[in-house]
């Protein structure tokens, strides 16, 4: 089993930064790669960025790219999520996930972990 716990959240005004962390706890020698979803109110979970346990490798949703920074520290079992020039279109609450397989995905049933989710809000 393998628990996930966000920290972060909060608000900002629109065209500033904000830092999302994600940390592991359980089984961790399985988690391969590691998600970030984010969900605003009425709207379905969508996916933000990912990245691989092992090699790094990253992709990104087109609404985050160029703005949106995901990293991660092996040793210490963290995930974060750098976002900058933030608009109020990314206010919603923001979920880290896992995936045991270790893929590229954008697809949330293919995670089999989640955290509680963190807060985002920016104000115009």
């Amino acid at each position: 089993q393998v628990q996930l716990v966000e920290s972060g959240g909060g608000l900002v005004q629109a065209g500033g930064s904000l830092s999302l962390s994600c940390a592991a706890s359980g089984r961790t020698f399985s988690i391969y790669a590691m998600g970030w979803f984010r969900q605003a109110p009425g709207k379905a979970r969508e996916f933000v960025a990912v990245i691989t346990w092992s090699s790094g490798s990253t992709y990104y949703a087109d609404s985050v790219k160029g703005r949106f920074t995901i990293s991660r520290d092996n040793a210490g079992n963290t995930v974060y999520l750098q976002m900058s020039s933030l608009k109020p279109e990314d206010t919603a609450v923001y979920y880290c996930a896992a995936d045991r397989d270790n893929r590229l995905t954008t697809i949330s049933q293919r995670y089999d972990y989640w955290g509680q989710g963190t807060q985002v809000t920016v104000s115009s």
